[in-house]
């Protein structure tokens, strides 16, 4: 490590306290610490670091905001952790053009604080306040994915160092390129096993004029997906639509104090647009809610209002968390065509009420993902086996209904089975592609994809 920290302008720590802070997520995977962290200062000292670690034949783990919730970050060989949290600025922002570049340590919240006044955003909110580059490692989205898309979508080029250490950029500024291989969308989701990615152009989008937010609650959760069914197959445009089942709404209600509401399932819905376009489309929604037995459709008719009702969404993980104190969770993230989330949905929480382990589900429910958070008494012999064998059966119930183990969580450690059962054979074109651009295997080993 002295002959290391000859190498790099950043901070070399071996400690115990930063090295074992720095080999878990936020995941119930056990700690997992590198033998040394670095803290990267640009893309030239990511390079650096891993043209050394290449030479003398020592893993590389990328680390941003440690919210990853699959084990992405834990160190399975030891090595050397790349802390990219000091990696943190916008380097340009074109409002023209609607687009940005950004280091891959920054988050998305100070990306948007960053914009406020310029009247562009960017718009993908998952759960943790994440940082870009991981967002993109895992190949994530949020909330206003029905709108916006997930990282796939909305990332137009990369800068990614090699695992021999070479700089090279993906993609560009152009909203679209028939040039060469797609080698952006190879990098986005491959959780670091491929190379490490430093900075991101990314696109933004325009603040709109005017922003609604409401709910609706339904007696039937079948009703209230069908009711998103109706509005999504008649094109009505909306920016977020989200469900809580009644369970989480419970739990919801007590938290983030929501009272008057009722324990039953209910949909967040928020729509973008010009006043004429959102009353628009506020007439035609609350027209189909209604048809499909929602009740009124209530609306947040103020900033305040709308973040309080955002806040709460945001908040589902604790206030479930709330359920059963002193209890561990463990969260899904299936995601299934839209015509059969409500059957997943209700198979999956009929064997979670068999289960008898306190739950709760939360859904973007425009595109088909559901997450079901399965809380378990750590103290009991074999809690955490039955809610691990729980949520393995819904991830294969999701992928024999044509959908996915993980909707944007990503693979990790914790789903490396299931990829075998979603991919197939194709997981052999997987392997070709990671021994030939890491033929040692040093760059986040044993993740996302199993190696012989």
């Amino acid at each position: 490590m002295d002959e290391l920290r000859g190498h790099v302008r950043g901070r070399v720590a071996t400690d115990a306290a930063t090295r074992d802070a720095h080999g878990r997520g936020e995941g119930l995977h056990e700690t997992m610490a590198p033998d040394a962290v670095v803290f990267g200062e640009d893309s030239d000292d990511i390079a650096t670091t891993i043209k050394f670690c290449a030479k003398a034949g020592v893993p590389v783990i990328p680390f941003g905001a440690g919210t990853s919730l699959e084990g992405q970050v834990q160190a399975l060989r030891g090595g050397v952790c790349l802390d990219l949290s000091a990696m943190d600025r916008v380097l340009e922002v074109s409002v023209d053009d609607l687009d940005c570049r950004v280091e891959a340590g920054l988050t998305r919240e100070a990306l948007n604080a960053h914009l406020r006044d310029m009247g562009v955003f960017f718009p993908l909110d998952p759960g943790a306040n994440a940082t870009l580059g991981g967002m993109a490692a895992t190949r994530a989205s949020g909330t206003n994915a029905v709108r916006y898309g997930t990282m796939r979508d909305i990332v137009l080029g990369l800068t990614v160092v090699t695992p021999s250490g070479e700089i090279i950029r993906t993609g560009g500024r152009t909203r679209k390129s028939s040039a060469g291989y797609d080698l952006t969308r190879l990098y986005i989701g491959s959780e670091g096993t491929l190379g490490v990615i430093t900075e991101l152009q990314l696109k933004l989008f325009g603040i709109p004029e005017q922003i609604s937010a409401g709910l609706c609650q339904f007696i039937s959760l079948e009703d209230a997906v069908n009711a998103v069914i109706v509005i999504l197959q008649m094109g009505i445009d909306v920016a977020r639509v989200e469900l809580l089942d009644d369970r989480q709404m419970r739990a919801c209600i007590a938290y983030s104090r929501l009272a008057p509401l009722q324990p039953i399932p209910t949909l967040f819905l928020e729509f973008h647009g010009s006043p004429a376009i959102v009353a628009d489309t506020t007439t035609h929604v609350r027209g189909i809610l209604k048809a499909n037995g929602g009740g009124a459709l209530q609306l947040a008719h103020t900033e305040e209002d709308r973040n309080k009702l955002w806040k709460a969404r945001h908040d589902a993980y604790w206030a479930a968390r709330a359920i059963a104190p002193g209890f561990d969770g463990i969260a899904t993230d299936a995601c299934v065509p839209i015509s059969k989330l409500a059957h997943c949905i209700r198979e999956a929480k009929a064997e979670a009420s068999a289960s008898g382990l306190p739950h709760a589900l939360v859904g973007h429910v425009g595109d088909g993902n559901f997450h079901m958070l399965i809380l378990f008494d750590p103290k009991s012999a074999d809690g955490r086996g039955r809610a691990e064998a729980l949520a393995l059966n819904i991830a294969r119930r999701s992928i024999r209904h044509g959908g996915t183990c993980t909707g944007e969580h990503g693979i990790g450690l914790g789903k490396l089975e299931m990829l075998y059962e979603e991919h197939g054979e194709s997981i052999e074109v997987m392997r070709q592609i990671k021994l030939a651009l890491d033929p040692n295997n040093l760059m986040n080993p044993g993740k996302t994809i199993p190696l012989p």
